[in-house]
């Protein structure tokens, strides 16, 4: 038996540059919700990928930002433990991009003892002057830091960067099954599939006042039927949700559907309701059920 190398990768980095979209591209699969706008991620998410010399955890972050309310105080102590339990550490950037959002997470990155791979994303956007100017000032700005030029969404230099983590992991065991994919319940991807679609479809303050819980999940050999409740904080967002005649519902059921039937591999029948839930973003138990406030 050769060693088996395992280890905990975590990727932080500013809201929108492409977290989830690394960690889908390393997994093989959309573990990780992804839209244009800011905040998509809110917890952090594990993504296991197996070989059999090794086990890559990857854990995918919230956008570093400075909290507003509650629910955003929560999704940034989930970056916080991201530094805490990491064997590599990945900090991604996007062309054009000048520092993280948070003085402090900078410096936590600038005197990591662990290994941190700077992965400068969407170089396919940038000509090869910007990219040259770009390369040059994260080196002198993080000297100490691995940087490597990526495209997240066209694959490009993905497979050597993970090749490079593998490398950098320490010998140990397999932490999960190897036949394990996430920490995740499959009612979680439910919940992120539906929260997606509205991230897509709907505009202004209506994604970040939403969330979503699956009441239901019964899966037969050949369906699954889920029931899930769609959680606003004002009757006004709950009218703009259902839309006119349930039509903008409907379109939202009907999409998540499709990509549920893809993510599991069988059969999907969903029934969404919306429920007003008095500003939940604010109430400390009511963040705790929904998964956050865990520290």
């Amino acid at each position: 038996m050769g060693e088996h190398k395992s280890g905990f990768v975590n990727i932080i980095g500013n809201p929108n540059v492409g977290k989830s979209t690394l960690m889908n591209a390393f997994v093989g699969e959309k573990l990780s919700i992804i839209t244009s706008k800011a905040q998509t991620t809110r917890h952090r998410i594990l993504g296991i990928v197996n070989g059999d010399d090794f086990q890559v955890i990857l854990s995918d972050t919230p956008g570093i930002i400075k909290p507003a309310y509650e629910l955003q105080t929560s999704m940034m102590n989930f970056v916080k433990t991201a530094f805490e339990d990491a064997d590599v550490l990945i900090y991604m950037v996007e062309i054009g991009e000048k520092a993280l959002k948070d003085e402090a997470f900078f410096e936590k990155i600038k005197n990591s003892k662990i290994p941190v791979l700077l992965l400068l994303n969407k170089v396919d956007t940038a000509t090869q002057e910007l990219l040259e100017e770009q390369v040059q000032y994260w080196q002198e700005l993080l000297p100490t830091v691995e940087l490597h030029p990526i495209s997240a969404l066209s694959n490009f230099n993905i497979k050597n960067v993970f090749e490079r983590i593998i490398e950098l992991l320490p010998e140990g065991p397999a932490y999960y099954p190897k036949d394990q994919l996430t920490d995740r319940p499959e009612r979680f991807f439910v919940n992120e599939t539906i929260r997606e679609k509205i991230l897509l479809h709907y505009k202004k303050e209506i994604p970040y006042a939403v969330e979503i819980e699956t009441e239901e999940f019964l899966e037969d050999d050949d369906i699954i039927r889920m029931r899930a409740v769609i959680m606003v904080e004002r009757d006004s967002q709950k009218g703009i949700i259902i839309g006119h005649k349930g039509a903008a519902l409907k379109k939202v059921g009907v999409e998540a559907r499709k990509d549920l039937e893809q993510f599991f591999g069988k059969q999907v029948h969903i029934e969404l309701y919306v429920k007003v839930n008095k500003n939940w973003r604010s109430d400390m138990r009511q963040l705790k059920r929904f998964g956050y406030n865990q520290n």
